[in-house]
């Protein structure tokens, strides 16, 4: 059993969580620049057995697309042709960065270290993949 990769994708900064071997734990692992996150992939991927990318799905409360939505296609387009047979599913993120921050709060996170952004989206990547690993274990 390989392990699941989340990306949070962002314009600027890109959150990414992965699971164990066992795919039992969500953990997060890091952000990157957004402009860096092809080459961080391709060194993780090739060293680590990943099975799956979860790439979150950013809508507004209505349902439609937000505004980053055209960039993570763009990204999509770069990372299906870099790595063809590893499969992608999306994932509704609304809200994860909201959970995110109060996680942060709940954890007793001083306010200076809440306004770390780069904290923020890697949280929000820890989410998305566990709220996938609890839809598979339902």
């Amino acid at each position: 059993m390989g392990r699941i990769l989340a990306i949070d994708f962002g314009t600027k900064r890109t959150g990414i969580a992965v699971t164990d071997a066992l795919q039992i734990i969500a953990s997060g692992l890091t952000t990157v620049a957004t402009a860096e996150l092809m080459p961080f992939l391709k060194q993780y991927i090739a060293s680590e057995g990943v099975e799956l990318v979860l790439v979150g799905e950013p809508k507004q409360r209505d349902g439609s697309h937000s505004d980053v939505e055209e960039e993570i296609q763009k990204f999509l387009k770069v990372f299906s042709e870099t790595f063809e047979t590893l499969p992608v599913k999306r994932v509704d993120e609304r809200f994860t960065s909201k959970m995110a921050f109060q996680t942060m709060i709940d954890s007793g996170l001083k306010k200076k270290q809440r306004q770390n952004k780069a904290l923020i989206d890697e949280i929000s990547a820890t989410i998305l993949l566990q709220d996938y690993l609890l839809t598979l274990n339902r």
